[in-house]
């Protein structure tokens, strides 16, 4: 079944709120998915690069940014919290501390000038203290809790997917053609690191993006290459696009206002944003692209 929320602020003033606004929009969709969850945030550009990594080990990140900083010969700040630690550096350094901190056995979760992403097994409410998220400000974000069909319950097997520096896709639904996507995908450079579908279907849009195409074609090419069922909220440095399928059996629902862009899977995820009462609202129709961009 699963659950999505998306927002995107057009007023600046509200960019402090951004993951309180979040967090209380994803825990109204828990009982669409108990099983994992997950934030991606969008937050201030500064200086470089950043790198977020998960590990189920307490000490893995023990004097890791200055284990880091030798092997780069860049500077590297840290922020850790809970299971997650995002490490700041040169974006000339990027590509080598992918590598070392693979080699660690970290997971390399996202990576970005802006996109932070943070997500665990377990129930919204508990994932969103674990990580402070309701802290947390930002231009746009979008988050998931995950309800799992065809994969193990995992932290990696949890939503947002990020498959490209700032670019990051939650997903309801199912894909039937994900399996020869997969190989196709990693034959142009997009290998995926789970069997989660939804990682695919970011791959995709990743590759399209790459190639040159703008997010709302590359959106409006998973109608054509993609079999399935599926409602699609993309993050990018940006902005955040939606997309459902042609037949569109996955719930979506859409608000706008002055102030912001709000998706959910279903309206109740929208009663507490300001302004509500007084937005458009209305049901995204199938096969049909909508994005916001600054």
């Amino acid at each position: 079944m699963c659950g999505i929320v998306g927002l995107f602020l057009k007023n600046d003033a509200l960019r402090p709120r951004l993951g309180e606004m979040l967090t209380d929009m994803l825990i109204t969709m828990t009982d669409r998915g108990p099983d994992s969850a997950g934030i991606a945030i969008y937050g201030a550009e500064g200086e470089g690069v950043k790198i977020t990594v998960q590990s189920d080990d307490p000490g893995a990140f023990d004097g890791l940014d200055a284990a880091l900083a030798q092997v780069t010969g860049s500077p590297v700040t840290i922020k850790i919290l809970d299971t997650h630690a995002v490490l700041t550096l040169p974006e000339t350094a990027a590509d080598t501390a992918v590598a070392a901190l693979e080699d660690r056995g970290l997971r390399v979760m996202a990576r970005g000038a802006s996109m932070e992403i943070f997500k665990e097994v377990g129930l919204p409410r508990d994932v969103a203290e674990r990580f402070a998220l309701r802290a947390m400000g930002g231009s746009h974000g979008i988050g998931h809790t995950r309800m799992a069909t065809e994969s193990a319950v995992t932290t990696l097997g949890a939503h947002p997917f990020s498959t490209a520096s700032d670019e990051c896709l939650v997903h309801n639904g199912s894909l039937s053609n994900h399996n020869s996507l997969r190989r196709s995908l990693a034959r142009d450079g997009f290998a995926v690191k789970t069997e989660n579908d939804t990682e695919v279907g970011a791959a995709y849009i990743s590759s399209r993006i790459a190639g040159g195409a703008t997010l709302g074609e590359a959106l409006e090419g998973t109608l054509q290459d993609l079999d399935g069922f599926f409602t699609f909220v993309m993050g990018t440095r940006n902005g955040f696009g939606v997309v459902r399928d042609p037949i569109a059996c996955k719930p979506a629902v859409l608000a706008e206002t002055e102030d912001y862009v709000a998706f959910g899977s279903e309206y109740r995820a929208f009663a507490d944003l300001p302004g509500i009462e007084t937005a458009k609202v209305w049901e995204p129709e199938p096969a049909t692209v909508y994005f916001w961009e600054r």
